[in-house]
């Protein structure tokens, strides 16, 4: 039987999602809290890798079992070996060919963002900050040079172990609540720190230290040097993966109007 998890996390305390010697990961603490629940070892597939300090709103995971339990057993369940800051949001019995990554259609993220003279306190770990103004006409001109399919080396971390470059960017959007700004981003899919180095340009536009046509430059350029210093991770927000609603998915968990 394969089974799919929806699970959101808070980031501050792991070293990403993915699993390492360390043991201080989110999948690491999924796997201990499923395996304890099944009296079994349980291995998990994800829809998309977070880094260090990267918050989940809702990953998808997907693994096989042999054991037969409700799905709200499993959420109970699990949820009850996990630390606070991780919880599983549904379960779900998928067919056999259904891939938490493969099967995704695209990937979203938020960054929140707070403009304010003074550092965030409640927030802090929670939202990016900037202390100085931003102008919003800029950053929605400079997002306008991202859209569609691009080489994006530019953005690209060293460590990136991507087997391409080149990802389709369908939407950009910024809205802004109060001191809070919000970026959302929908991509096939996305490269290692490639929202947190679009990020840093699009402050620098925002704050008046290059001009919109600038980013075209950067994406063009295909080099990391030319781009700004990778961003904060505190206001990275995974929303999930985009699937065919054939598989009956839920698309959005309760985190999602929690967020500005």
């Amino acid at each position: 039987m394969r089974l799919a998890l929806g699970i959101s996390y808070l980031g501050q305390a792991y070293q990403g999602w993915q699993s390492q010697p360390s043991g201080q990961t989110v999948q690491d603490n999924l796997e201990a809290a499923l395996a304890t629940f099944a009296t079994r070892p349980v291995s998990t597939i994800c829809a998309g890798r977070t880094d260090a300090g990267v918050h989940g709103l809702m990953q998808v995971v997907h693994f096989d079992t042999e054991i037969v339990r409700e799905p709200v057993s499993w959420v109970r369940g699990t949820n009850t070996f996990l630390p606070p800051d991780i919880a599983v949001q549904w379960a779900q019995i998928v067919p056999d060919d259904f891939h938490a990554r493969n099967s995704a259609t695209a990937r979203r993220y938020s960054y929140v963002l707070l403009e304010s003279p003074v550092r965030p306190s409640l927030e802090a770990g929670r939202a990016g900050w900037v202390f100085r103004p931003l102008d919003g006409e800029a950053m929605r001109a400079a997002a306008l040079y991202l859209l569609g399919e691009h080489d994006f080396t530019s953005f690209r971390a060293s460590s990136c172990q991507a087997l391409s470059p080149v990802k389709s960017m369908r939407q950009i959007t910024l809205t802004r609540r109060g001191d809070y700004w919000r970026f959302d981003f929908e991509a096939s899919a996305f490269l290692h720190h490639m929202i947190r180095n679009i990020m840093g340009c699009l402050v620098r536009i925002g704050q008046g230290s290059q001009c919109p046509d600038w980013m075209g430059e950067v994406l063009a350029a295909r080099s990391r040097d030319a781009a700004a210093p990778t961003f904060s991770p505190d206001g990275l927000y995974f929303l999930g993966p985009v699937y065919d609603p054939r598989w009956g998915l839920p698309t959005r968990t309760p985190a999602y109007d929690w967020l500005p």
